[in-house]
């Protein structure tokens, strides 16, 4: 895609695999003063699967860092890499042109990686090089977006799309229930429309709102970008007098919907976002808006890929599964992030 890159695309349920297990990393016990999207995952322990073995090289490809989500996903690969002595770490230029980054990842092809972590710009564009990779015998690990053909990867990880919808609905559902609210206004301000990942995302939000009764009353994209994310909900604030509640996909595009809303002078509703960005649980620990709450969607799934590849190179499974290899597929859990526990999850926020 050239146009801004979706994502999430998060903080969801983010998983680190360390020592061999499949540990939620957005349920750290120890409140911390917020991170920038560059806090590495915790070092990897001794022992188990990170005990050293065979030197690889694993292959990273993902989009330009153009917005904080992305530049987290780069940052926290990286850093997973720099735990093991027997990684060496080989990324490729980022970019958003489709051709360049499948040239980036023949390039990768050539080098006869042992594993490729890749990120696509789009899934259905990238899945023949993906498939390339896999017919010579590298293992894709594909991260986040996926590819169509499962043939072109070895191993799926990413978030849930449909969960982030059913837990913002749930949150906004149970609320309006709770506050006696009948037919409320509720917008939904999503990231790209077109995209498979936003229309889960949306399917999720809807099926959990009708479970209260409720359905959205209105909805736009606003292609995951701060300039769209003022200038559509200036639009919806100026179409809609009275809100009871919104939806924003996502954290990064919700720093210009909360610029509009304090613009406009609104507050008669509240408002969730999506993804875990530091900047959003700020304003959710301050309480002092009307973002009250987001589901994750988490970039440390890209240290989980990284740590994936290396086991899937190595021959090793999880060790805290029975089975002998690592899954087909790792779907990561949305979690909801409220005042009441924001303080445990800054610590994996990532900046906007």
């Amino acid at each position: 895609m050239t146009e801004r890159v979706a994502r999430r695309g998060f903080l969801v349920g983010g998983a680190v695999i360390g020592a061999g297990a499949l540990v939620t990393a957005c349920t750290g016990n120890t409140p911390a003063a917020p991170a920038a999207a560059s806090s590495a995952p915790a070092p990897a322990a001794t022992g188990g699967n990170d005990t050293p073995g065979d030197k690889v090289v694993i292959g990273f490809s993902a989009p330009a860092a153009d917005h904080g989500w992305i530049a987290a996903i780069a940052k926290n690969a990286e850093a997973a890499a720099k735990q093991y002595t027997d990684v060496e770490f080989k990324p490729v230029e980022p970019t958003n042109d489709i051709n360049a980054q499948i040239s980036a990842v023949e390039s990768l092809i050539a080098a006869k990686v042992a594993a490729l972590v890749i990120l696509p710009n789009d899934g259905q564009q990238l899945n023949q090089i993906a498939r390339q990779a896999s017919d010579a015998g590298i293992p894709v690990i594909n991260l986040d977006r996926v590819f169509p053909d499962k043939l072109s990867y070895r191993t799926w990880i990413g978030g849930d799309n449909y969960g982030m919808g059913v837990a913002a609905g749930h949150y906004i559902g149970k609320t309006l229930k709770d506050k006696g609210v009948a037919d409320p206004v509720i917008l939904e301000i999503q990231g790209i429309a077109t995209l498979p990942l936003t229309q889960d995302r949306s399917k999720g939000f809807e099926d959990a709102l009708k479970t209260y009764g409720f359905k959205v009353t209105a909805k736009q994209d606003a292609q995951f970008t701060v300039e769209s994310g003022t200038k559509v909900t200036s639009n919806l604030l100026q179409a809609h007098k009275k809100i009871d509640a919104i939806w924003n996909h996502d954290d990064d595009q919700g720093i210009g919907v909360l610029a509009a809303v304090k613009e406009a002078g609104r507050s008669e509703f509240f408002m969730v976002g999506g993804a875990g960005s530091a900047n959003a649980m700020r304003e959710i620990q301050a309480d002092s808006g009307v973002l009250k709450a987001t589901v994750t969607y988490s970039p440390t799934m890209a240290a989980s890929a990284v740590k994936l590849a290396r086991l899937i190179a190595q021959g090793k499974g999880m060790s805290d599964l029975l089975e002998n290899q690592v899954p087909q597929s790792i779907t990561l859990a949305s979690e909801t992030i409220t005042k009441d526990n924001v303080a445990k999850y800054l610590p994996l926020g990532f900046e906007s």
